[in-house]
């Protein structure tokens, strides 16, 4: 009873931010915000919106099998958002786009333009579907099945929230209620940490050498070149995940493009791109107490759940299952509300090229919401683990032509041939996948993160091979002809 009206509290405050948000909201409200978004609030919001569900669950059982390595990704994320603050934005904001894909009709042509949108499309809405599906079956499992309340309702309900709250307001909305749910999330990842503390008899300067004193707690990895956690192999792929999955993604951006001016979308920008380091610091840390706490016999993914499930006969387990649900709620709606925004943007902008048509927007918000469970539904109908993970592969590698679509266009003055655009970005995954399974056949080398680079690298190669030698644009020139 305590859990479920902790949970009716919490959605009646994102109700309450939505209401004040959302007054005279229209398609400018609901796109751009009307770009008066305070800075540091986008800042402190995108930091929740960046972590899902899925990772609240998932980073503390990274120290299991990676000990504290993906800190080195971390530390490329800095540098990551450094470089997006520095040079995309200034692209965007000069343009004054609602979607960031209209820079590739401008520079490239119509065909690349709506090459990288529905690569957007397709990958984020199966991307976000997996991990709102994850969310999904945590809930039932904590929550929904000890009232015999289907998975169905679970699911339906969950996306209905997410369309009541944004319908009206969109990103203007976010903005508040990201920075309330990133408050709730690090809120619920502290005390959870507490607890995980008290229970093992730590003080906190107790806790801090245990950490470090573990073989877990090693971050950095120089001596093994092949090892998938080199540093310079994830330091650089951390700089080209933060550019290609915030810079290019329209769902990361659009928070961003809010703020009133550019300078002050740079300070949002580098702020939390700051704040990644010890957010995630955190949830490591949690995963070697709860390693102390549980022993190393679970999955990595098993760890909070199993730690949660073992106070049930204990006063503990009321507060600690609310925390977890409130934590987990606040991860995967932050993420979840900004992704069916974003699709919602870019089909009305991109797709259909109607960024005024409120009616149109507004049918699309519902049908993206019923795309959304149909997904999910069908994960769970599916029920293959193989199955998610290979969606979580397959959107993994489609982010690659985004990047060799943005990185021709920004950094060369060819002209591509937009006729073959979509070919080459459907023709690199699949090169990529080919030469993957190849490299672990024949060197029993494992392609990591780096894969990313290397997909954007084809896709460029495939641009700059088939680029006319005639009508080169140069994109500093607002993309004239020079």
């Amino acid at each position: 009873m305590a859990i479920l009206l902790t949970i009716l509290v919490y959605f009646a405050v994102l109700f309450a931010i939505s209401r004040l948000t959302s007054r005279k909201g229209d398609n400018e409200t609901f796109y751009r915000a009307n770009r008066r978004s305070p800075w540091y609030m986008v800042a402190f919001g995108m930091i929740g919106a960046s972590i899902s569900g899925v990772t609240f669950v998932s980073v503390p059982g990274m120290v299991l099998t990676s000990q504290m390595t993906y800190l080195q990704v971390c530390l490329g994320f800095i540098v990551g958002y450094i470089v997006v603050a520095l040079v995309l934005l200034p692209l965007y904001y000069r343009l004054n786009l609602i979607s960031i894909y209209a820079y590739l009709g401008t520079r490239l042509g119509h065909r690349s333009y709506q090459t990288g949108a529905w690569f957007f499309l397709i990958s984020k809405m199966a991307g976000a579907a997996v991990k709102f599906y994850v969310v999904c079956m945590i809930l039932q499992q904590f929550l929904f099945d000890p009232v015999g309340i289907p998975f169905v309702f679970n699911v339906i309900v969950m996306t209905l929230l997410i369309w009541l709250y944004t319908r009206r307001g969109g990103i203007a909305t976010l903005v508040f209620t990201d920075t309330f749910q990133t408050f709730c999330l690090f809120a619920a990842l502290v005390l959870i940490i507490v607890s995980v503390m008290d229970g093992l008899g730590l003080s906190v300067d107790e806790a801090v050498n245990r950490i470090v004193e573990s073989p877990m707690s090693r971050i950095f990895v120089f001596d093994d070149w092949r090892s998938p956690h080199n540093f310079w192999k994830q330091f650089l792929s951390g700089v080209f995940i933060v550019i290609v999955m915030t810079g290019l993604d329209q769902d990361m951006m659009q928070k961003n493009l809010t703020c009133k001016t550019l300078r002050d979308a740079q300070k949002d920008m580098c702020t939390y791109g700051v704040a990644f380091l010890p957010s995630n610091l955190l949830f490591l840390c949690l995963g070697i107490l709860l390693t102390l706490a549980l022993g190393t016999d679970l999955k990595g993914d098993e760890l909070l759940p199993a730690y949660i499930q073992g106070t049930a006969h204990s006063s503990l387990f009321t507060l600690l299952s609310s925390l977890f649900i409130i934590g987990i709620l606040a991860a995967s709606f932050s993420s979840a509300d900004s992704a069916l925004t974003s699709l919602t943007t870019s089909y009305c902008v991109d797709i259909r090229q109607k960024p005024h048509d409120e009616r149109l927007r507004k049918r699309t918000h519902v049908a993206m919401c019923g795309f959304f469970v149909l997904f999910i539904l069908l994960f769970r109908y599916v029920n293959s683990t193989s199955l998610i993970d290979a969606i979580y592969i397959l959107v993994s590698y489609t982010y690659g032509p985004l990047l060799g679509l943005f990185a021709f266009g920004l950094f060369t003055r060819r002209q591509p041939n937009d006729r073959l655009v979509p070919y080459i970005c459907v023709a690199s995954p699949f090169l990529c996948y080919v030469l993957d399974t190849l490299s672990r056949n024949l060197l029993a080398y494992h392609f990591g993160y780096e894969l990313l680079m290397l997909n954007g690298l084809l896709t460029f190669l495939g641009l700059w091979l088939t680029a006319r030698t005639k009508g080169i644009i140069s994109h500093l020139s607002g993309g004239k002809e020079s």
